[in-house]
């Protein structure tokens, strides 16, 4: 972001331009706030699905269909899917990402894996083997719900279905159904069964990623934008990434994934200069998103017109793995309106803590969702 201002800033010295930066759930509160009182600033972050629907809603977000087709030839009409409604677009994604398994496959090795477990019934002897060699295989971070999401998400897609995960965030199908309680079951028996760190639960995600460099622990399954952190620590020969296996084949299948084009620029509908706020809106996001490709922090939204040959082997392997995916389900809390978003992340928080089963879960959300 900071390189992409700074060109932005020396292209266009008539703008008077201002940033803040703000940390995810922080902003979350603040962005809210700023909607309910209608004062927000001419251009701001957001993330796609019903996190900005609810805005658009409001009458909150100024409409850019017009300043896209200006920019329609660089930016596909796919990626604008989660940011469009009503058939119209109202903002501009900046990258693509997934959830991601990353590796450590030194400590696989110490267990006799030289590959990543490619199945369930792998990946849970793996867990097993590594629990009895004094390894913990999960790191997973209680502070920040939304990395409890990464993980839960993955294991629920995969035992469900991309599809059926949609109808129940779109509220098409209950959640109280077998396929999701066992989901959530499978969660919670990895956590009993030591899976995971005990003292995740208190910790950030920063914390939680610094152990993984360091070797605690042998699985980190968050978003791919983590690709350059990992890279940059010189990992990269240590490191591997692959998608959550299939649980249960009938219901999923692999290529199914968390994630999407996601996080994004728009524009206020009170800005006093929306039009070229749009426009600078789309150029900024043009220029977030090379830079953050080429850094690693996930694919490009924007169609790249300039040299990739520097991108690290994580960044191309997450981009073999989206280019063979068939589905992608939007992240859960940005799925949600923000609303039912909290809702939501409260009964994640309550399944990491042990304090709720699966049908319990089920029976909350098909409540307190309605």
């Amino acid at each position: 972001y900071e390189a992409a201002i700074a060109d932005f800033e020396a292209a266009h010295p008539e703008i008077n331009f201002t940033w803040e930066a703000i940390q995810n759930q922080d902003y979350k509160t603040k962005i809210k706030a700023a909607m309910a009182a209608n004062e927000m600033p001419d251009i701001f972050y957001t993330w796609g699905g019903g996190f900005l629907r609810e805005f658009v809603e409001a009458d909150r977000v100024y409409c850019m269909d017009e300043a896209y087709a200006k920019y329609a030839d660089q930016l596909p009409e796919v990626m604008m899917g989660n940011h469009t409604f009503d058939g119209k677009k109202y903002a501009s994604p900046n990258t693509f990402n997934v959830v991601g398994m990353f590796t450590n496959m030194e400590l696989l090795k110490k267990v006799g894996y030289d590959e990543v477990p490619a199945t369930y019934d792998e990946l849970i002897e793996c867990c097993d083997a590594l629990v009895a060699e004094g390894i913990i295989p999960f790191g997973c971070s209680g502070k920040e719900t939304w990395c409890v999401t990464e993980y839960l998400e993955s294991i629920i897609e995969k035992s469900c279905g991309a599809a059926a995960l949609k109808d129940m965030y779109n509220g098409d199908a209950p959640w109280n159904n077998e396929d999701l309680t066992n989901a959530v079951d499978i969660f919670q028996e990895m956590i009993d069964k030591q899976y995971f760190d005990p003292e995740g639960i208190a910790l950030s995600d920063n914390e939680i990623k610094e152990n993984y460099k360091a070797g605690k622990y042998a699985f980190y399954i968050n978003g791919t934008w983590n690709c350059a952190d990992f890279a940059n620590a010189g990992m990269g020969e240590t490191v591997k990434v692959a998608e959550f296996p299939v649980i249960n084949s009938s219901k999923s299948k692999l290529g199914e994934l968390i994630g999407g084009a996601n996080d994004s620029l728009a524009v206020s509908a009170s800005s006093p200069n929306a039009a070229l706020a749009a426009d600078c809106a789309f150029e900024l996001s043009r220029s977030i998103c090379q830079y953050g490709y080429l850094d690693g922090n996930g694919l490009p939204a924007w169609t790249p017109d300039y040299d990739t040959s520097s991108l690290n082997p994580l960044t191309l392997a997450v981009a073999e793995i989206v280019q063979n995916s068939s589905e992608n389900v939007l992240f859960g809390d940005n799925f949600l309106s923000a609303d039912k978003a909290n809702i939501y992340l409260d009964y994640v928080s309550q399944i990491y803590a042990s304090a709720i089963d699966g049908k319990g879960f089920a029976d909350g959300l098909d409540a307190d969702l309605k």
